[in-house]
């Protein structure tokens, strides 16, 4: 619909902000992207409550450890509701995980974000993430991000 066009446009910068966060392990440039009161389904653990934990629980073990991630943003696909101020974002994205012994893999997978706003025209903020790999990829990587010690 083209009166969501602009609605559309900013949960495609919403995912390109994570892109650029998660590429670079800006933990501290990607809390403005999501509610302090976020819910996730965990990949360690089954909920994590709040952006803090899901900081610590998730984001910190994935994104020091792999590189090259980037979204499919020429397939987001998204719902957004009547009142224009919820919306789900669902995209596909690649990524290179590492083995124990460094041997590069790629590592793909899938989005689905659960968006929120006060009102029409305003950034997209994320209340629910859904992330997971595609079957048969390997949970986890040990990459550290080239050039840097993982963050602490």
């Amino acid at each position: 619909m083209a009166e969501h066009d602009d609605d559309v446009a900013l949960i495609r910068r919403w995912f390109r902000k994570l892109q650029l966060c998660v590429q670079t392990g800006d933990f501290v440039g990607s809390r403005p992207l999501f509610a302090a009161d976020m819910i996730t389904f965990g990949s360690f653990i089954a909920f994590t409550i709040g952006r803090e934990a899901t900081e610590r629980e998730q984001w910190r073990h994935v994104w020091d450890h792999i590189d090259q991630f980037r979204w499919h943003l020429d397939d987001l696909r998204t719902i957004i509701s009547a009142d224009r101020l919820t919306a789900v974002g669902m995209a596909v994205f690649e990524s290179t995980g590492y083995t124990e012994d460094g041997k590069a893999f790629d590592r793909p997978g899938r989005a689905t974000v659960a968006l929120g706003r006060q009102a029409v025209g305003e950034e997209w903020v994320a209340q629910h993430t859904h992330v997971s790999l595609f079957p048969g990829t390997p949970a986890r990587s040990f990459g550290t991000k080239r050039g840097r010690p993982p963050a602490l």
